[in-house]
């Protein structure tokens, strides 16, 4: 959550282990998103979506927030749909080993392009001068490919880079924060040195971390013991707080 100034709020966390098409990780989401339509008694807030624009975020954003509703209203939701700025540019970088191989230009192309993406009708210029460097080039079939891949991702994603609008109205313009919660949540406590896990243990941790991480121990903690029986043989209780937050 970021206020009008661009300033991170808040953040949820949610963490699945891998799996094909992230079903689990979408249900969550969507969940989550309806909890806080339903909750949120202000004006509608902007919902903003920045991904890099890969198969499965793609696939999320056509079946499921393209068509949703406001849970209490009814009205249908408007979304502000991003390509992070980052993996585009990567595309451009791609664009400039291509276009000018191992010449010094390459870095220099590539490094103006990534200015000009945050300019008004940025992509279009890109893509232009892009495109006129390629008619003075013989490429092979391989480099021929890479262009093409690169050229087309620009391309048919160009109506969700207007880098310059995101920048004047506060939306942010990469997904940096979820590329850090990779780290933050799994890395920093599934990947330390000797550990092995099987997809449940891992679950298990990831549950209590994200948890941990959204500022909601408590609450969630409290609830858990609420929905419970409790045990009553002497010597013998629940787990505390502090001992289930060491393992998250």
């Amino acid at each position: 959550m970021y206020d009008c100034r661009g300033t991170r709020l808040g953040t949820v966390y949610l963490a699945y282990a891998p799996a094909s098409g992230q079903s689990a990780m979408s249900r969550a989401l969507t969940a989550v998103i309806r909890d806080v339509l339903t909750r949120w008694e202000a004006p509608v807030p902007w919902w903003c979506y920045v991904t890099d624009a890969g198969d499965n975020e793609t696939g999320y954003y056509d079946h499921v927030l393209r068509g949703m509703t406001h849970p209490r209203t009814g009205a249908e939701l408007e979304w502000v749909r991003v390509v992070d700025y980052y993996h585009a540019s990567e595309r451009v970088w791609t664009l400039a080993n291509v276009l000018f191989g191992d010449d010094p230009r390459a870095a220099g192309w590539a490094k103006t392009m990534r200015k000009w993406f945050l300019r008004p009708g940025g992509v279009n210029w890109v893509l232009h001068s892009a495109a006129a460097f390629r008619v003075a080039r013989t490429l092979t079939r391989a480099q021929k490919t890479e262009y093409d891949r690169a050229y087309a991702y620009l391309r048919n994603r160009m109506g969700h880079m207007d880098y310059a609008t995101y920048r004047r109205v506060g939306v942010p313009l990469g997904s940096g924060v979820t590329e850090a919660a990779c780290k933050t949540v799994f890395t920093q406590r599934l990947k330390l040195s000797g550990m092995r896990w099987t997809k449940e243990g891992a679950q298990t941790i990831l549950n209590l971390r994200v948890v941990l991480l959204s500022g909601v121990w408590e609450v969630v903690y409290q609830r858990v013991l609420a929905a419970r029986p409790q045990p009553t043989m002497e010597g013998y209780g629940a787990s505390e707080p502090n001992e289930l937050g060491i393992a998250a």
